[in-house]
């Protein structure tokens, strides 16, 4: 019997590159995250406002023109998958998959359209909150009649890592930008990208580990 009935995703930045388009549509890679990093400190936990809005305030902040925060916008339907992300969702075929996501009902749908194979996209707009926030994930478990227990959810954050733990979940963190480890919680399985899922998935007791280095 599988140790996970559903596998959950964060979507912008443990699947797609996001941070690509940033820098692009920001024209200089050090500005554009600077603009993500601010439009998530105005998200992050807190109760849901447009997203669309938080987009176009962090390039306020920051210095970003308003032209292309609605270019930024525009790009939703157009990230690129991670190279191991196909690879990955095409050994999770028979999983129950989903998407809990920190952003609008439009843009989170447009986004996980370039996966597709998701049975639900939570949206933080449709949650009422933005993670870390318990609101998204448990909305999602419960929308979809599962115990927080038998998922298992794939953070792309270290942010995603405290909230999806302390609503009962398992997680694995594909940590891509080598971020510091959350203080408040630990995952199950941290590695620099979705490589070691499939494994973890297969084996009843899992792969228990925690070193960033290993792939």
């Amino acid at each position: 019997m599988p140790r996970y009935d559903a596998i959950g995703f964060d979507l912008l930045t443990a699947l797609l590159d996001t941070w690509s388009t940033w820098k692009a549509v920001a024209g200089d890679a050090e500005l554009g995250m600077k603009w993500h990093a601010a439009s998530q400190a105005l998200l992050r936990g807190r109760a849901y406002r447009p997203y669309e809005d938080i987009v176009r305030d962090a390039a306020r902040e920051v210095g970003v023109a308003p032209d292309r925060a609605e270019e930024m916008l525009r790009r939703y339907g157009s990230f690129a998958p991670w190279p191991d992300t196909r690879e990955v969702l095409s050994k999770l075929e028979s999983m129950r998959r989903f998407v809990v996501t920190n952003c609008s009902d439009a843009l989170g749908t447009r986004a996980a359209a370039t996966l597709g194979g998701f049975e639900l996209v939570m949206t933080a707009e449709a949650a009422g909150a933005y993670k870390p926030d318990p609101r998204p994930y448990r909305a999602a478990l419960d929308a979809l009649g599962l115990p927080a227990d038998r998922v298992l959810f794939v953070a792309g954050s270290a942010h995603d890592v405290g909230g999806a733990s302390r609503v009962g979940m398992h997680v694995y963190w594909a940590n891509r930008g080598s971020a510091t480890p959350p203080a408040d919680a630990r995952a199950l399985i941290e590695r620099r990208d979705l490589r070691g899922l499939p494994d973890l998935v297969r084996t009843a007791e899992g792969t228990l580990g925690t070193d960033p280095a290993s792939t």
